[in-house]
């Protein structure tokens, strides 16, 4: 299956994932042909893009994922009911949340030899949700790579799973703004830390590191970040780990205003942010969790050949398992073959294939010539 943007999406494609709502119901369901009426729908609940078997590139059954979906779901669906607690006054179920970040940890745990694969498909009003669910996840991981004990990373794992539920008292027509914010309305977004710190202050049984997660991950390693200015070691290391995994999920998400980044571009962009924004130490670990060139990515190899990753190597991620499909010239192969690059130290992956690049080699006429 390969992720599809929805305005490449063609009527006859088949669901490849199901796609969820924050409250846990299903939009679309697995196994569903796409409609034209549903290509509508989608558009019009802010669904970006979709998990897709397209007749090609649809060999991949079960991609491995780090937590299990139902944790996924419960989990966002809790970050939902914090939210919608203090909207109407009410307490956050801080138990409720202290249990599910204990279950998260349990599940990392206990596949720690399994990379970050999937991204979430989500609208784009969902986003804070299921993007508060990801760092979580991805701050999570990160800390057991740096070597945090059991207590460290449930401090770590309640500040990261609420870490801008400061965003509560930002005014909606703000947060959903598609395009940039002016000057006024930055200023106002930047009050959401301290926020957070003050709301996650009034709950005893919330540690006040994880309080600190809150308030400072949006600190700089340079010091020109905010609401403080704090640099290096004086931001916590809890905020830096949320920092970085903040930015990577934020990138990877489809916004009103962009697509989502891949994850190869994604992980280029917070490296080169490593020493200026981020920690590197911080950076170097977070990205070793990361399937750099995901199961399901379709990509150009430096011989000219398309194929799809099919499996990843932990130990060295830039070099998966290649299912190769497409030859030099852009025909597809009678008989595809997998190749395993930890063991062809010539051949590199060159790229991974745009949408666009993707679907005109899966459309090309039968000249044979398309434009990668």
């Amino acid at each position: 299956m390969r992720r599809v943007s929805t305005r490449y999406l063609q009527p006859g494609m088949t669901v490849a994932r199901t796609i969820y709502s924050s409250s846990g119901k299903v939009l679309l369901a697995e196994g569903v042909r796409i409609t034209p009426k549903y290509i509508k729908r989608l558009t019009e609940v802010g669904i970006a893009s979709v998990y897709v078997k397209d007749g090609v590139f649809d060999e991949l059954e079960n991609i491995p994922d780090v937590l299990s979906e139902k944790s996924r779901l419960e989990t966002t669906q809790l970050v939902k009911d914090s939210f919608v607690a203090l909207e109407t006054n009410q307490r956050i179920n801080i138990k409720a949340v202290r249990k599910i970040v204990d279950s998260i940890i349990d599940e990392l745990l206990s596949n720690r030899d399994v990379l970050f694969h999937l991204t979430d498909i989500r609208s784009y009003d969902d986003y804070t949700f299921s993007h508060s669910v990801n760092v979580c996840i991805l701050a999570l991981m990160t800390a057991i790579t740096l070597g945090y004990d059991q207590l460290k990373m449930k401090e770590l794992g309640i500040g990261a799973l609420l870490h801008d539920i400061g965003k509560i008292r930002i005014s909606k027509e703000i947060l959903a703004k598609p395009g940039e914010l002016n000057s006024e309305e930055y200023q106002v977004i930047k009050q959401h830390p301290k926020y957070g710190y003050d709301i996650l202050r009034t709950y005893e049984d919330v540690p006040l590191l994880s309080a600190h997660v809150s308030l400072q991950h949006h600190e700089r390693w340079d010091g020109k970040g905010y609401p403080r200015g704090l640099a290096g070691e004086q931001i916590h290391e809890h905020a830096r780990i949320v920092a970085v995994a903040d930015v990577y999920d934020a990138l990877l998400a489809d916004r009103p205003y962009r697509p989502a980044y891949s994850v190869n571009q994604a992980v280029t962009i917070i490296s080169r942010m490593s020493n200026t924004y981020f920690q590197p130490r911080t950076v170097a670990a977070l990205v070793s969790n990361i399937a750099v060139f995901p199961i399901g990515s379709v990509v150009m190899l430096s011989s000219g050949q398309v194929g799809i990753v099919v499996d990843v190597n932990k130990n060295a991620p830039t070099r998966p398992i290649i299912k190769v499909m497409f030859d030099q010239y852009a025909n597809q192969m009678l008989k595809s073959h997998e190749i395993d690059l930890t063991r062809l130290h010539t051949v590199f992956i060159s790229k991974v294939l745009s949408e666009e690049e993707i679907y005109a080699l899966l459309k090309m006429d039968s000249s044979g010539v398309a434009d990668l």
